[in-house]
């Protein structure tokens, strides 16, 4: 990953982390748990959002290293289930807020760098074209990847809590103890590979759809 690649990316992907911590405040509020915003954290100020390890240490180390995939985190929004008036629906929903605003992101990114490569944006000149078409790209890209593997059904990915809000309320333990366990579960099948060759697959059909390659 040369130097401009790294100076986009890194934006890039705190722009999705970012925006999917506030999707998961916003929707908690909206169904009655205003815990985000009394924190601070109802906002897309970056600051309160950043988190020292997942959103600059670990993408800075992965791009000195040149990995092909960057990722990352923001510090999660302070959320409390009890506040909603709807527990089981208030669940599904802030749990799910998060990968469809990865996903809205990805829509909106991708037209952007649809727009460029057709020519509609020539005016801002091309040294401004080139970083934005780049920049495009990789935030289309990066929110998939966020969108996809926080989908999948394991503690304490979103996908879990989505499921967890079908089951009965008495059910929900089990889920919430299996979460470090979970975590285990994960890096083992990402350092593994397993992850990658499940979601990486569609992933890059659906970036190579987006912006125009398919």
């Amino acid at each position: 990953m040369d130097i401009q690649e790294a100076v986009v990316t890194l934006p890039a992907l705190m722009v999705a982390v970012i925006f999917h911590e506030y999707a998961h405040g916003w929707m908690a509020y909206k169904m009655g748990d205003p815990t985000a915003k009394e924190f601070g954290r109802l906002t897309l100020n970056p600051v309160p959002h950043i988190d020292p390890l997942g959103t600059l240490l670990l993408p800075g180390l992965l791009m000195l290293v040149g990995s092909p995939i960057l990722f990352g985190w923001a510090k999660p929004v302070p959320v409390n289930p009890m506040r909603f008036r709807n527990l089981r629906l208030g669940t599904f929903l802030v749990s799910v807020a998060g990968i469809l605003m990865n996903l809205w992101l990805a829509l909106v990114f991708s037209s952007v760098y649809r727009f460029i490569m057709q020519g509609h944006l020539d005016l801002l000149g091309e040294s401004v074209l080139l970083p934005l078409a780049l920049f495009s790209a990789k935030a289309v890209l990066i929110n998939l990847v966020l969108a996809f593997f926080n989908a999948i059904p394991i503690p304490p990915l979103d996908g879990s809590r989505a499921l967890m809000s079908f089951f009965s309320v008495k059910y929900w333990e089990l889920f919430y103890r299996f979460e470090m366990y979970g975590f285990f579960l994960i890096t083992f099948l990402l350092f593994t590979g397993v992850l990658g060759q499940v979601i990486f697959p569609p992933i890059l059909l659906l970036w190579n759809y987006l912006i125009g390659r398919a």
